[in-house]
Parts: structure tokens; sequence; C-alpha cells
């Protein structure tokens, strides 16, 4: 099989990550379903809260204490956090971030395809011309 410049592996992975962008983009903003949206947002809420550091310290009998009384109140605050997250209603004041993103990554590829078509249209009407 000859690969041509029509379906050449640059051109299909940009049509195949443009359709996943489009895909994730729908599911994200919530505009086919809106649970979705709710759903992606808790699950970005969550990960961050999840994400935290260590530090080591030679153990004493002050610093068992100190770390324990610090582990029960991160527990707490994580259940707060939780509690928060699970009542609060997503905000409605704008875009997420995360829509904006892929948005702006969607239009980047689509913008990337019609380039790439533009130029094989204008290279193939020269070869034609010689």
């Amino acid at each position: 099989m000859k690969t041509t410049l029509q379906n050449s592996t640059y051109h299909s992975l940009l049509r195949v990550f443009s359709v996943v962008f489009a895909v994730v983009l729908v599911f994200d903003s919530g505009a086919l379903i809106p649970a979705t949206k709710g759903l992606s947002t808790s699950t970005q809420e969550y990960l961050a809260n999840v994400v935290g550091v260590q530090v080591g310290v030679s153990p004493t009998e002050v610093n068992q204490l100190t770390a324990r009384i610090t582990e029960l109140e991160g527990e707490l605050e994580a259940k707060d956090r939780e509690i928060a997250v699970n009542f609060n209603e997503p905000s409605s004041n704008g875009m997420d971030k995360s829509t904006l993103i892929i948005s702006i990554i969607l239009f980047i590829l689509l913008i990337l395809i019609l380039l790439n078509y533009v130029l094989d249209f204008i290279r193939s009407r020269d070869r034609l011309a010689l």
C-alpha cells in the first residue's frame, strides 16, 4: 500500500486525536448528560485533595504524639472536604478550566487538520500545473 499525503500517519493521528478530544470535551462540559460535568468536577476536586507531601523526622515521644494529633486533624479535614464536595453544587459562574483547556486543544488540532489539507491541495495543484 502506497502512503500518500491524504492517508499519512500524521493525518491519521490528527484525526484520531481530534475525535478523542471532542468526545472528552463533550463528557467534561456535560453537553449531552449534565451529570458528567458534576462527575468530572468532583473527580478533579477529589484528586486535588488527595495529593500531599510527607516528611520524615526521628521519632520521639513528643513527635509521635504530635504526629498522631496531626494525622487525626488531617483525617477530620479530609472528611470535612469530602462532605463539602458532596454537598456543594458545582459553580456555575463560567466555564471550568479543564473544559477551556480541552476546547483550546481541540481548536488547535482542527486548525492543524485544516492547514494540512490546504497545504496538500496547494501542493497537488502545483504538481498538476507542471
